[in-house]
């Protein structure tokens, strides 16, 4: 079996000027990938797309 390959974007609220600065996100259907910016190469954290949209969801009652 293939991995597809991600398909990576950070906020737009994140600053051009000051890369790295940011955590960067990439979906596939099932799950969601969560990197550090200053360091692409290193590990991920992949939750399921379930569990970001809870997380989303919590987060934005607390904003």
């Amino acid at each position: 079996m293939s991995t597809p390959e991600l398909h990576w974007f950070k906020s737009s609220y994140s600053s051009s000027n000051e890369p790295g600065e940011c955590v960067e996100v990439a979906a596939t259907p099932a799950t969601i990938h969560i990197r550090d910016s200053k360091s692409p190469h290193t590990a991920q954290l992949t939750v399921a797309s379930s569990a970001w949209t809870s997380f989303l969801v919590l987060v934005g009652e607390h904003l």
